[in-house]
């Protein structure tokens, strides 16, 4: 596809699902039909074109987010693939920020799964159109109007069927198009005529016609005229209705088909043009200029001032540091001088790449609309604002969660101590839910992600591919300390030694904050107790002690403190002296606040057939867990609980031993809570005889 395709025949999508939908294998059809591959990549077989790690042919799982670009009828679509696995949400996050539109793949025999949900959630937070496809109509179980019915309940969406099916399980022949009142089978070769519909079927069409008619009609208006009047719609009408309602986030096309079987992708691709927008269809993107702290809006077009967002760094084998981003506004050049207003440094553009995947094609200039990858950003990270520097603005960034589950890790030779540094700097630049810090107190370097899985590729990914050998720790949780009471405390740093000396006094109030604020600070100086010029070093003192509480020397959450008073001298008082008093004066503060420790909680759905459902309640149980809530989906019976992260480990082994193999779950961080009383203990002296030893 060259870069000559107008932006309005541009379409930026991102293909997103629960783990196991069949992502991969839909994106793998799109890539076959639209001529990039010949062959079709399987997942099974550890072909597919999109899952090109190493680590993901031989799970058969996606875990990052691959970019490509493809063509389809003279439109461009840049298509990104992202992972289902909860441990790997923050690719769905990031790709999810800079795309403009999505396909939501769901399973027509299980429905809207646990995943499905967070994926919906994180789509309609960034406000993204989605078209909806029931995949595995072929499967035994397989039930489209079950699956549409769970849209409507779970996820408090308007799916609107664009398709129905001919048959179903073995019988899935085919689907009939309501938009044109065609019959498309696919029993035949690749290519798909669309054929009248049989006369069985009509009756059934025509209803479901009417449905689609009326759905459209509540809401769009110019719709509701034709309804009302009963004026005969045209299928141009009707397609600019659907796209409009789509667009502005009212309704959800759904389609159907088996991608396995080559069923049903191109009418998919047909409705990815039709109804998906383009680049210059989304509204205009906002972001604070640096200068002057307003708020500024660029429009998607070409002629205004140059802005994109870094949202995905990459280590490429072959070519170096890679970082794809995507343009909102403007034009840029290769070679071109560009401004990190985020981190305030500049850079120039070095070659402009669209990725296919792996695999790269080089370009001379992007321009609004369009998502490629550069090499060359020295200073650029995930979530950093390039622009123009003459008109500066800095783009909302990505939020990424916290970090729950923790390793120790050793390099087994010095060499590979040396290597090991090197590669956890790029991969923590890869990655913003990997963390990697040195303890002091054990000698050991910590490294903190998602889950098991997380972790296990990230280990996986230091012998691979920068050839670290390392012995693995236990996975050990990550908790949390907060206060359950406000309180007040000094900060006193005096020194008096022959010559000048240190003195800085602060007083400061500690009150807990509802789960999820994080940390706040606040300076409630009145008049000139403290110089102004003091109070950030007072905060970096703060913040610095939080870092490790005062029970058991977790880091402290949802915590507000506030500056109120202190005293300074003037020849001996530093920034450094009221750094100190900052961090002696809370760490008062959490000694009187009544500190508690916080453990994460998971949400656990586990899926399992009746003859397992008491024996899997009972494990949940004896795992602490709280049961939310049952649902039954067919044959199974489908537990959603929360349950400690600390009483997880090794619940896939146990699952399976209870259930004969035949129950499933999924597993994503929910919130943190109180740990109880008498665990508090243990874990605050687990944590003091490992500093000890």
């Amino acid at each position: 596809m060259s870069s000559s395709v107008p932006n309005e025949r541009v379409r930026n999508i991102g293909i997103i699902a629960h783990i196991d939908a069949g992502k991969t294998t839909v994106t793998e059809r799109i890539l076959y039909y639209t001529g990039i591959t010949y062959k079709i990549g399987e997942v099974d077989a550890g072909t597919a074109v999109m899952d090109w790690m190493a680590q993901e042919r031989e799970r058969g799982i996606t875990i990052t987010a691959a970019a490509t670009t493809t063509s389809w009828k003279d439109y461009a679509i840049n298509i990104v693939d992202t992972p289902g696995h909860v441990d790997f949400t923050v690719e769905v996050e990031r790709s999810l920020r800079v795309l403009d539109g999505g396909v939501v793949v769901f399973d027509a025999v299980a429905g809207v799964q646990s995943q499905s949900e967070t994926v919906w959630r994180q789509a309609d937070r960034y406000h993204i159109p989605r078209v909806g496809f029931i995949n595995k109509m072929d499967r035994v179980g397989a039930d489209f109007w079950n699956a549409v019915g769970m849209i409507r309940e779970r996820l408090n969406a308007r799916p609107l069927p664009v398709q129905i099916p001919i048959g179903a399980e073995d019988g899935f022949e085919g689907v009939i198009d309501l938009v044109e009142m065609t019959a498309l089978s696919f029993t035949g070769d690749d290519e798909v005529t669309p054929q009248p519909i049989p006369d069985h079927l009509l009756e059934e069409a025509k209803k479901r016609r009417d449905g689609l008619l009326e759905g459209i009609a509540e809401v769009d208006d110019q719709m509701l005229i034709s309804y009302v009047e009963h004026h005969e719609v045209t299928v141009a009408e009707l397609k600019k209705a659907i796209r409009r309602a789509t667009i502005a986030g009212l309704v959800n096309p759904i389609l159907c088909g088996a991608a396995l079987r080559n069923k049903g992708v191109p009418p998919l691709l047909d409705a990815v043009i039709d109804y998906l927008p383009s680049p210059f269809e989304v509204p205009a993107v906002h972001g604070m200029n640096p200068k002057t702290g307003e708020t500024e809006a660029r429009e998607p077009s070409e002629d205004e001032p140059f802005s994109a967002l870094a949202f995905k760094v990459v280590a490429d084998p072959y070519v170096g540091r890679l970082v794809y981003f995507r343009v909102y506004s403007g034009v840029a050049k290769q070679g071109q001088g560009l401004y990190n207003s985020t981190r305030g440094q500049r850079e120039r553009l070095g070659r402009i790449l669209r990725m296919h995947a792996n695999r790269r094609e080089d370009l001379d200039s992007i321009s609004a609309g369009q998502i490629a990858a550069t090499v060359g950003l020295k200073h650029t990270f995930t979530g950093d604002t390039l622009c123009d520097e003459s008109k500066q603005i800095v783009l909302e960034a990505i939020k990424f969660p916290e970090p729950v589950i923790s390793v120790a890790i050793e390099p087994k030779t010095k060499d590979d101590q040396e290597r090991m540094g090197d590669c956890l700097t790029r991969l923590v630049e890869e990655d913003p839910t990997f963390k990697a810090r040195y303890d002091k107190e054990t000698g050991q370097t910590i490294i903190s992600g998602m889950g098991e899985l997380h972790l296990e590729i990230i280990v996986d990914r230091m012998m691979r591919e920068f050839n670290v050998e390392a012995h693995v720790g236990r996975p050990e949780v990550a908790y949390k300390e907060t206060i359950r009471q406000a309180n007040k405390a000094e900060g006193r740093f005096v020194r008096q030694t022959g010559g000048r000396g240190q003195f800085g006094v602060v007083e400061l109030e500690a009150e807990p904050l509802p789960p999820g604020s994080g940390f706040v600070f606040e300076n409630k100086l009145i008049g000139g107790a403290i110089p102004k010029e003091y109070v950030p070093a007072v905060e970096q003192g703060v913040r610095e002690a939080l870092d490790t509480g005062v029970l058991a020397g977790y880091p402290v959450i949802d915590i507000k403190v506030a500056l109120v008073d202190g005293s300074y001298h003037p020849v001996d008082s530093s920034e450094m002296a009221f750094k100190m008093a900052g961090s002696l004066g809370i760490q008062e503060c959490m000694k009187k606040g009544k500190p508690v420790l916080l453990e994460p909680i998971m949400k656990v759905e586990a899926a399992t057939p009746d003859e397992f459902f008491g024996d899997v309640l009972s494990d949940i149980s004896s795992r602490r867990g709280q049961v939310v809530e049952v649902d039954h989906r067919g044959h199974l019976r489908v537990i959603t609980a929360h349950i400690p992260l600390a009483e997880t480990f090794g619940y896939a082994t146990v699952l399976r031993s209870i259930t004969q193999g035949r129950a499933s779950y999924t597993m994503e961080f929910d919130h943190y809570q109180e740990v109880p009383a008498s665990l508090a203990d243990q874990v605050a002296g687990r944590m003091q005889g490992a500093v000890r030893r």
